[in-house]
Parts: structure tokens; sequence; C-alpha cells
């Protein structure tokens, strides 16, 4: 991504300069035929007083404790108008993910907890469930 392009959708409108038409837009077309993808669950952000850093790695044991060796095997670096783009833009993608599927929970003991009530059987083993009545015999 260049400090001339966006972070968003491929057509972008922009404001039209004097002398142009007000419904003018920019396309961008992007040429991804050899584009390489790349799996990351590690990302670590980076500034200087000019740019944004990212680098991006694969974190095999993410949950493991004590030292963690992660090789970055990517590295973005853009200007922070880029990355103001880029942030707005997966705002929005986050957003609309979450409104289909629901929130994204980044704890992840909320994560295996809601996982485990998921996929415990039907009454949990602690007896029956759902039984409308009165709890014992009455001393009537």
């Amino acid at each position: 991504m260049s400090s001339g392009e966006g972070a968003g959708p491929e057509k972008e409108g922009q404001a039209a300069p004097q002398g142009q038409a007000q419904g003018a837009t920019t396309e961008v077309f992007v040429d991804d035929t050899n584009t390489v993808p790349s799996y990351s669950n590690f990302c670590r952000v980076t500034a200087t007083p000019e740019e944004v850093i990212l680098d991006f790695g694969l974190n095999p044991q993410p949950f493991a404790t004590g030292r963690q060796d992660v090789k970055a095997n990517q590295r973005l670096v853009m200007n922070f108008y880029t990355a103001k783009r880029l942030l707005t833009a997966l705002g929005m993608t986050i957003q609309r993910h979450e409104g289909t599927f629901g929130s994204i929970e980044l704890d992840v003991r909320r994560r295996a907890g809601a996982f485990q009530a998921q996929t415990r059987p039907q009454g949990g083993g602690t007896g029956p469930q759902g039984v409308v009545g009165s709890p014992g015999p009455s001393s009537e």
C-alpha cells in the first residue's frame, strides 16, 4: 500500500477538485495475481516520528509462559496517513464481522469457558433439567 492508495474498498470516492463534476470517483484496481498469502498470529507495532512499522510472524506456542521466540516473516512500513486509513478499514471490517457473527472475545480464558459451555452435554450430568413441579413432598 503506497501513500497514495487507500486501505479501504477497491473503489474509493474522493472529493472532486475544483472544475470537475461532484460525482467523480477514483477507482483503484489491485493486481494480486502474484501475491503470496501468509498466516500470522503475532504482530508487533513500532513507530518512528514519520512511519509505522508492523512486523508479522507466527508464534507456534501463543499461550505458553516464559520466553517465546517469534520470527517475524513480514514487515510493513507505512506513513501515518496510510496507517490511519488501515485502522479505519480494519475497524469497519471487524464491526461488520461482529454484527454478523457476534462479539470477538480477546480473553482466551473466556473463549475457552464459552466453548466448554457450548459443547457440554444437555443437562451437564447434574440431574434432570427443565422439570416443572414442586421441589419435593409437601407437609400438608
